[in-house]
């Protein structure tokens, strides 16, 4: 079904096209059958990933099948073999494209993905820290007792991030290790230790809060330019986030200003069909009063809530999208320029690294690729962030 394009345009985003230069809608095209990838079934991500394609099959008659995934690796699997056209994931999408943490190694390496479109909520991500310590800023953390959760790099470099902030490390707090998300907030409760990563919403941080320990959120000033220079230094994908829910307290009425990025993001390869990519975004923005209010965080894929100079390169269709409607600027097309270098540099130096004599032992391997891929970065101007 095809549906012609209708007049939009995103208030708070600068317009950099004038009505003479704006671009020609075009149609609405999806395929009848699409599959995408999300987080599992109690998951807000397949929630959201649910409410789309009820919208799609409605408008468009594309019916839309959500595979859940029990991990990053799971979820990125079939995007990778080309099973489905995308994927509903976390951060862990970024660490896919710069082929990073858990994509480290001979089997994965880089990936070519495109942003199509992200969801901001009103939670922030951060550390939650019993709320006995009296602990206001990250500074205060110094000398705690912070939660290690082995296997899940997102959330340690989330803690690392929030530490970074403070001027600290992981030297200047006592890392106790965790086999799991959840194990750690028992330990919390039980006085075991005393932060750990989570979302401010999450049922973890929500028993926390009516424990006897409860519940605080490290304040992140917004005004305070080099604690975010270093949060982003080790976490670039980290945003400004003034907070309205959340355990603890946290609501419009009593904000927290604190950090947060996008979730889900949903990405494609970047040779997923032109019309595909086209069609999706602009169906979005079409037709969200019909989705916003059909999942939790649903109305997080408002148009004014995109990061235009985010970490991860928009889709060249989905670029094309926002030119016709006039908001893409000369700095958006700058930043996605670079991204686009940046992303051919690491695609072009795994294929030469991978040729090449590498260690058969895939810690070796995953520390020689490391070492390569930042010195590729470095020479080319780039900072490696991971190294």
């Amino acid at each position: 079904m095809r549906r012609l394009a209708r007049p939009f345009l995103i208030a708070s985003l600068p317009v950099c096209l004038s009505l003479a230069t704006t671009l020609e809608a075009r149609e609405i095209e999806l395929p009848r059958t699409m599959a995408w990838t999300a987080y599992g079934t109690n998951s807000s991500g397949y929630a959201q990933a649910v409410a789309i394609g009820g919208m799609l099959q409605k408008e468009y008659g594309t019916s839309v099948r959500v595979l859940p995934g029990d991990n990053d690796v799971s979820r990125m699997t079939p995007l990778k073999n080309g099973r489905v056209q995308l994927c509903a994931c976390g951060i862990a999408s970024y660490y896919g494209a710069e082929g990073v943490l858990m994509f480290a190694n001979r089997d994965w390496g880089p990936q070519p993905l495109r942003v199509l479109t992200t969801s901001s909520a009103t939670f922030a991500l951060s550390l939650a820290v019993a709320g006995d310590l009296g602990v206001k800023t990250p500074e205060d953390l110094k000398g705690k007792r912070i939660a290690y959760i082995r296997g899940d790099d997102a959330l340690n470099k989330g803690t690392e991030a929030f530490l970074a902030f403070g001027g600290l490390t992981w030297d200047d707090v006592t890392r106790v290790d965790y086999p799991g998300y959840a194990r750690s907030f028992d330990g919390i409760i039980a006085g075991d230790v005393d932060a750990s990563f989570t979302t401010t919403v999450t049922p973890p941080a929500q028993q926390l809060a009516s424990s006897p320990r409860g519940v605080t959120w490290p304040v992140l000033d917004p005004n305070d330019e080099a604690g975010w220079q270093r949060m982003k230094a080790v976490a670039p994908y980290f945003q400004p986030l003034k907070a309205t829910s959340g355990a603890g307290g946290i609501s419009p009425d009593t904000p927290v200003d604190s950090a947060s990025y996008p979730y889900p993001i949903v990405v494609a390869n970047a040779d997923l069909d032109d019309n595909t990519a086209y069609g999706l975004v602009k169906a979005l923005q079409d037709n969200y009063d019909s989705y916003k209010n059909s999942a939790p965080g649903a109305a997080g894929y408002a148009a004014d809530n995109q990061d235009m100079t985010w970490v991860v390169p928009f889709h060249d269709a989905v670029v094309e999208y926002y030119k016709e409607i006039g908001t893409w600027t000369d700095e958006m097309q700058a930043h996605q320029d670079q991204l686009i270098k940046r992303q051919n540099l690491l695609l072009d130096t795994w294929k030469t690294f991978t040729a090449g004599d590498t260690p058969d032992d895939e810690e070796a391997f995953a520390a020689a690729w490391m070492k390569t891929r930042a010195a590729a970065l470095t020479e080319a101007g780039f900072t490696p962030v991971f190294e």
